[in-house]
């Protein structure tokens, strides 16, 4: 029978424990096992995706670090070079400008053995050592040569005798290597020179390794001692004091990460270093290392690299320094500011010193060598400038890169670029010029520094550049005077004219007579220009060579509108000008604008026979391989008859000895022949002077920046300024033109007629064979046979 249990009287029933247990393990779980649950899934895929993402990382940094040290390590900086001085028998040089380039390129003076960089002087005979260097034409190897001078020349050059030669040898041509005048380097102004391992001494490695990383070859990129005691003391200190670093963990830091202290970058640093020595050999590492070393400062660039910091402390490569200067690189590479050995030479002589006594302490070196070694003086050589001494000459040289080279060439790291700049010039010409300034604001009462100066000089030859000037405050860049101050040139455009005329043998020669009368001209815009002269005098009928050695205005702008001024423009073109010159009657008189290159350009033509190349201040490029890179061709052009040119340098010689440059004379000897022309503006606010000997043109222009009036006229100012440079210079007279075509003969010009020395009014000029009448005085009739004989010898 069943029993009906209703509700409400039913009884419980009695449960066990073991069911309790069971149904409690199916009841719902509590929030925080949840929570605990979730979290503790969460981290676990966290855990996974960072260790992903820290080997993604691990390899993109893989891909990074050997990316760069495979490829460019390092932006090598382009060098700037000036000319190499070229040593050969007879060569117009004394002892003391040969001294005075040793000492530009840093060579130290010596009493005892002698290395690369360094020289003896025994009154007027060198010993001196050559740095090995690498030319467009070969490798020239260091070796020590002797050189003596007598009455102003290079008497002889000679190797000395040594053990392996008994007896000196004479050689035919010395070059120095050149002196380094600028470069362009990376947006961080880093400057380097690359070394190998091979080129390196050993006891500059060995010296390295003892004093900053001994298990260098026995560690695989970190030092963990070194890491947990560095780790106790950032601890204890409470901030970061010490790193711990391995020489690859340097060279981590150095080439990818910054200076910043932080555990975040440490550790980079570390996974960097173990990348390394996973990919590189410790040779490899340790090369990369001595070339990326930070080492120094130069103004605003970073030496880096032991084979830059050779050169920049002692003058010489790392393979030729001795081992108290080894010792003194690798002390500074701990603090090169607190160490540096030109502020500081008792911090840098007690480094050092340190140094030496860990290597004795290791056996790198022993008792003996250390005690030689503390005992030396630093041996430093002067301090190279941070910035160009030259900022004009580089100016230029920047633009005739970009204007003879492709683009994409120029980018190449690593370029060497020769250039024709002649130091000695260049700083006889700053300092002439400074001092001269100043001389002529005292003189004529201007205000202090209100008279600027620009200069250029070529080699008459070949219009090489050998020394540029952009303003009186020689060695600040800024506002280049020589290449973009655009002003009158006045007289200096008369010669154009009287080229023109005189290339016209029949009908011009320098005893023609043209009227230095009043003259007005029909000008631009319904005007009328009516030239005087500087004198406001007319002087009547004169001679050619008269109205050109004087400076006639009215005289010249006569001749020019005769002759037309689209004739005397094509001359200005075929002499050099490129700039488009305005065709109006003013220009024959300089009335147009042109900067103090293109002057030179113009008188350098004529300087070089009428033969005319483009100026240009850079010789050879050289890529990182030593290659030359490819350039456009330069073209030399013969523009002018040379007979024509020879009798426009007959007047301007005349110029110089009895015209408006007579003056030049109380600096220059009277045996040396230069021809010029001065040039004056109206209101006398340009002075300019442009001339030449046999192997220098010169060019100087002189004014105020805000165009203001000066004192000055060209035979005043630049004139002056032209005569103080060219007299520190070797100038070489003027030599005589020799051609069949041209004699030397006396002239009557009132009667158009050939005449005799000591007849009235003779004029003794030099003609061409076209221009010579065939008539004679009845004075110079008497004297034919004489005249003729003479004009032989002339």
């Amino acid at each position: 029978m069943t029993e009906k249990i209703t509700k409400g009287s039913a009884k419980r029933k009695k449960t066990s424990p073991s069911s309790r247990k069971r149904r409690a393990s199916r009841s719902p779980k509590k929030p925080y096992q949840k929570m605990k649950a979730t979290l503790k899934k969460g981290l676990f895929r966290l855990s996974i995706l960072l260790t992903v993402v820290a080997v993604l990382a691990v390899v993109a940094l893989d891909f990074f670090v050997r990316q760069g040290f495979e490829g460019k390590r390092w932006a090598i900086p382009a060098k700037i070079y000036a000319r190499p001085l070229e040593l050969y028998e007879g060569l117009t040089l004394t002892a003391e400008q040969l001294e005075q380039e040793l000492i530009r390129l840093r060579y130290i003076s010596s009493t005892g053995k002698l290395e690369p960089g360094s020289y003896r002087r025994r009154g007027k005979q060198f010993d001196f050592y050559t740095r090995g260097f690498q030319f467009l034409d070969g490798v020239e190897a260091a070796r020590r040569v002797g050189v003596t001078f007598t009455a102003g020349q290079v008497r002889a050059i000679y190797l000395p005798s040594s053990k392996r030669n008994k007896v000196s040898v004479s050689i035919s041509l010395l070059r120095l290597e050149p002196m380094i005048i600028g470069g362009f380097y990376p947006s961080h102004n880093e400057d380097r020179e690359l070394v190998r391992m091979d080129q390196l001494p050993p006891i500059l490695v060995s010296s390295l390794l003892a004093v900053e990383d001994r298990d260098f070859f026995n560690h695989h990129g970190i030092a963990w001692r070194g890491i947990a005691r560095a780790l106790l003391v950032n601890l204890k200190a409470g901030r970061i004091e010490q790193g711990g670093s391995t020489l690859t963990q340097q060279l981590a830091k150095n080439f990818y990460l910054s200076g910043e202290r932080s555990y975040v970058r440490k550790a980079v640093e570390v996974v960097i270093a173990l990348l390394f020595e996973l990919h590189y050999s410790k040779e490899e590492i340790l090369e990369t290392y001595l070339n990326e070393i930070y080492l120094g400062q130069n103004g605003n660039k970073g030496i880096h690299g032991v084979g830059l910091a050779g050169s920049y402390y002692f003058g010489r490569s790392p393979e030729h320094l001795k081992l108290h200067q080894l010792a003194l690189l690798v002390g500074i590479i701990k603090g090169p500011s607190y160490y540096n050995p030109r502020r500081f030479p008792e911090r840098a002589i007690k480094r050092r010193n340190q140094v030496l006594g860990i290597l004795k302490e290791q056996g790198v070196i022993d008792s003996q060598q250390f005690q030689r070694a503390t005992k030396q003086p630093l041996g430093l050589v002067s301090k190279p400038r941070s910035n160009s001494a030259f900022p004009a000459y580089l100016d230029l040289v920047k633009r005739q890169l970009r204007r003879d080279y492709q683009e994409q060439d120029l980018r190449s790291e690593g370029l060497r670029i020769f250039t024709s700049l002649n130091p000695f010039v260049q700083e006889q010409a700053e300092k002439k010029l400074v001092t001269s300034v100043r001389k002529l604001e005292n003189v004529y009462k201007m205000p202090e520094h209100s008279l600027q100066s620009a200069v250029v000089i070529t080699s008459a030859d070949g219009g090489e550049v050998v020394a540029l000037i952009g303003g009186r405050d020689v060695k600040l860049p800024g506002f280049n005077r020589a290449l973009d101050a655009v002003r009158p040139i006045g007289s200096l455009l008369k010669p154009a004219i009287y080229l023109s005329a005189l290339e016209d043998y029949k009908r011009y020669h320098w005893g023609s007579l043209i009227d230095d009368a009043p003259i007005i001209i029909d000008a631009e815009n319904n005007q009328q220009w009516a030239p005087r002269n500087y004198d406001r005098k007319s002087h009547g009928e004169v001679t050619l060579l008269e109205a050109l050695s004087h400076s006639y205005n009215q005289a010249a702008a006569r001749l020019g509108m005769n002759l037309g001024l689209s004739r005397v423009l094509d001359t200005v073109k075929r002499l050099g000008i490129s700039r488009d010159l305005p065709a109006y009657p003013a220009v024959l008189l300089g009335g147009t604008g042109l900067a103090p290159i293109e002057v030179a350009a113009m008188y350098q033509t004529i300087a070089a026979g009428g033969f005319y190349s483009p100026l240009r201040a850079i010789r050879e490029v050289l890529d990182v391989q030593g290659r030359p890179l490819v350039r456009y061709p330069l073209t030399v052009e013969q523009r002018f008859e040379p007979q024509a040119v020879a009798l426009l340098t007959e007047g301007l010689k005349e110029v110089m000895r009895s015209g408006t440059g007579r003056s030049i004379y109380s600096v220059l000897p009277e045996h040396i022949d230069v021809a010029g022309k001065t040039g004056t503006t109206n209101g006398l606010r340009d002075s300019w002077f442009a001339g030449f000997s046999e192997n220098y043109v010169t060019v100087v222009w002189a004014g105020r920046d805000g165009n203001e009036k000066t004192p000055l006229t060209g035979a005043s100012g630049a004139l002056h300024i032209w005569g103080q440079i060219m007299s520190q210079l070797d100038i070489h007279s003027l030599a005589p033109y020799k051609d069949e075509k041209l004699q030397r003969i006396w002239y009557d010009p009132v009667v158009g007629l050939r005449s005799g020395e000591n007849c009235p009014g003779a004029l003794q000029i030099t003609m061409h064979l076209d221009s010579i009448p065939a008539q004679w005085t009845a004075c110079g009739r008497g004297n034919k046979v004489i005249n003729r004989i003479k004009s032989w010898f002339h």
